[in-house]
């Protein structure tokens, strides 16, 4: 099938099931997706299938008309799957795009909604994607890639866009005694990923306050003790649309190969990515005009001055280019 087929085929969609399970990096990354499927459909419902960490942030996202919350059952449970192909069914989508592509998601294409138009990498999918070399391709570019297979006319999918999920959060700083500009740093990662997790955040923050700098975290439930044990302003009990806020209010951030920091990445705020050798960071999609990356074969070998003096060097080139 040609690229003109299979825009031809999914120009008259008019309902749209979007899947993307996760995780929160991978959610953020997608907005830019999202904003493009909805203008190449600008007169359909689109919906969008996630999981329930993200129904909150998605039902605030402009790209979509409905947010439907996948349990994500076990495969096995017969009853829930058939359950939930009765949903899917009974919405009478026209058109799915796959951009989780996963073993689960191929599953719900053979099993539940086979008798459609599908984008992804399912097999046998009438609008399939194959990329050249998927473990090597960036996140952004390989959606980008499937939606113009799908024949789609891409300009946001590199580029996504977030700021639509940020709050005003100007009470709340002042309440926890945020006066000035300020430098937020990002010392958490997922429990699952401790390679992620670079060990000198405090040192870092005590370098940045006795050169004048303000420090704010603000931590997820599960980090709360540890953003308690780094010098700064700890903000918490954060959700992520006032975390959003927060981090697009401030000067610069620092931060792991985690959600947050994606989040600041594509909210447009200056900032600076730590990777050790579990991923490149160009593939990861966090690399944007205004965010870079420090890539080190092992972070506990990066100290903190260098951290430093490469955040001060791009806080002054942030600041001389506006």
């Amino acid at each position: 099938m040609t690229k003109a087929d299979s825009a031809a085929l999914a120009a008259d969609a008019r309902r749209i099931l979007v899947i993307k399970h996760g995780a929160f990096g991978d959610v953020i990354q997608a907005e830019g997706a999202l904003r493009d499927i909805r203008e190449n459909h600008p007169g359909a419902h689109i919906a969008i299938l996630t999981t329930r960490p993200y129904r909150a942030l998605l039902e605030r996202c402009p790209h979509v008309d409905e947010v439907m919350v996948d349990e994500r059952a076990p495969r096995w449970r017969l009853d829930r799957m058939i359950a939930l192909r009765r949903i899917l069914r009974d919405a009478k989508f026209d058109m799915v795009y796959d951009l989780q592509n996963s073993p689960r998601t191929a599953f719900y294409f053979r099993w539940m909604l086979n008798d459609g138009r599908w984008s992804g990498t399912a097999r046998g999918c009438s609008h399939p994607h194959r990329a050249k070399d998927p473990k090597k391709i960036r996140t952004l570019d390989r959606l980008a890639g499937q939606l113009e297979d799908a024949g789609l006319t891409i300009r946001h999918t590199r580029t996504p866009d977030v700021s639509w999920l940020a709050d005003e959060v100007s009470a709340l700083l002042q309440q926890s005694g945020v006066t000035r500009s300020y430098i937020v740093l990002i010392p958490g990662c997922s429990a699952r990923h401790p390679q992620k997790r670079w060990p000198y955040y405090a040192a870092l923050a005590e370098r940045l306050i006795a050169a004048g700098h303000a420090v704010v975290l603000a931590p997820g439930p599960d980090e709360v003790e540890l953003a308690r044990s780094i010098p700064g302003i700890c903000i918490e009990k954060t959700n992520w649309t006032a975390l959003a806020g927060i981090l697009k209010r401030a000067q610069f951030v620092i931060g792991n190969d985690t959600g947050p920091s994606h989040l600041a990445a594509h909210l447009g705020t200056p900032g600076l990515a730590l990777f050790g050798s579990h991923m490149p960071a160009e593939r990861t999609g966090i690399i944007r005009e205004n965010f870079g990356a420090i890539e080190v074969a092992d972070l506990a070998e990066l100290p903190a001055d260098r951290v430093y003096q490469e955040a001060m060097r791009r806080i002054g080139a942030h600041s001389n280019s506006v």
